[in-house]
């Protein structure tokens, strides 16, 4: 397919099998574990489930290298699986990387719980301040390591920067772009040596699978391949199948959402119950104008805290809702709200999480694709319960 078709137009053709199998519009599910021997002369490149290269597979891998304008992609079993390989492919004993601050929990409780164990060095940056990362690389450094849009504080990284200090040091340059999605951001056309996704969120966008990808440079791809083919973190062909359903209506869902989510964080931060809201949207969000000038939407995500900085509080607020689910996650149809210190950076002590900014009282909250005005009313009214409960 021609590079310069839009995204919208990828999501639905690029990749694609031709001709289409027996004629079927959707791609089949192949649930088949091996292939016919066919002459190949490479360990990798035979034809069976777990070396990631069934029609399921490939298929995707085509897709989402084209939707980020990356050389290459690949799909993993989980988000985990995707970030936990690809610092395990470039990362051996000795070796240094450099990361964001404030990460997912899973990564964060990776890189300062397993990593050590193999004799790998890290060190955590602000990814906002530039001039204070040359102190801290090393002569082992290898790679430094971003997330697009931070999860939970939604904080925005002088990315740009990220790409020219990688270059400089001659490190691989890591983004994990799930917050945003390829529809807002394609690390590979600032110049990212690779992206990670959680497939579980956006991509996929319906809540019933769990899946990764790894997107970027043709050599570093292949290189994680071969250690997940050895790992085997293998994408189910089913899983693989949803995954591909749910990416035709990525752009449409993700641009509904980019604009829902706008509108409730302007209807928080203007409510007299709440104290805070963290949106890159938001004209008085510190990364605003980083976000402004790099996306093309900014995203479904946001957090917020209550007037009243009591997890008790947040919680009672919590069961006022009508219409979002309490639940861990995110990027799905429906809108699902939590408190990150109780799911996503439950692994992360009350002291490490107070060092990053996030309280108890944080509230996270994952836009879906209701009614705008709906999901307003129902923050609206169970605002208001709280706050009548605070007067009492």
């Amino acid at each position: 397919m021609s590079s310069s078709k839009r995204v919208e137009t990828k999501l639905i053709h690029a990749g694609e099998l031709r001709p289409r199998v027996h004629g079927a519009v959707t791609l089949p599910i192949f649930q088949s574990a091996t292939y016919e021997y066919g002459g190949e002369d490479d360990y990798h490149d035979i034809r069976y489930i777990r070396l990631n290269n069934t029609p399921n597979h490939t298929v995707l891998h085509a897709k989402l290298a084209a939707i980020e304008g990356a050389e290459a992609a690949l799909v993993a079993a989980s988000g985990m699986a995707a970030i936990s390989t690809t610092l395990l492919s470039l990362l051996s004993r000795g070796d240094h990387i450099l990361l964001q601050d404030c990460l997912y929990g899973g990564t964060h409780d990776f890189v300062t719980k397993d990593l050590p164990a193999l004799a790998i060095e890290y060190d955590f940056i602000d990814a906002s301040d530039p001039a204070s990362w040359e102190s801290k690389i090393c002569k082992n450094t290898k790679a430094i390591y971003v997330e697009t849009i931070a999860n939970p504080l939604m904080r925005v990284p002088e990315l740009a920067a990220v790409v020219e200090f990688a270059r400089s040091h001659g490190i691989v340059s890591l983004i994990d772009n799930t917050f945003a999605s390829p529809i807002n951001f394609r690390p590979a056309e600032m110049g990212f040596d690779l992206s990670l996704h959680s497939c579980t969120k956006y991509l996929n966008g319906h809540s019933d699978i769990v899946g990764g990808a790894c997107i970027g440079k043709a050599v570093l791809v292949k290189n994680v391949t071969r250690k997940l083919n050895h790992l085997g973190g293998t994408l189910d062909p089913h899983a693989a199948f949803l995954l591909h359903r749910g990416l035709k209506t990525l752009a449409l869902r993700v641009k509904h959402q980019n604009e829902s989510a706008l509108k409730i964080a302007t209807f928080l931060e203007k409510h007299p119950a709440v104290g805070g809201v963290n949106y890159p949207g938001l004209k008085s969000n510190p990364g605003h104008a980083s976000a402004a000038k790099w996306f093309d939407g900014f995203g479904g995500m946001l957090s917020f805290e209550l007037k009243e900085h009591d997890a008790e509080i947040a919680d009672q607020f919590l069961k006022e809702l009508h219409l979002p689910i309490c639940a861990p996650s995110l990027g799905g149809v429906e809108s699902l709200i939590t408190r990150p210190a109780t799911t996503s950076h439950l692994g992360l002590s009350k002291e490490d999480r107070k060092k990053i900014g996030i309280s108890d009282a944080l509230v996270r909250f994952s836009t879906g694709i209701e009614a705008t005005d709906d999901l307003i009313e129902d923050f609206d009214q169970a605002l208001k319960k709280i706050s009548a409960r605070a007067v009492h």
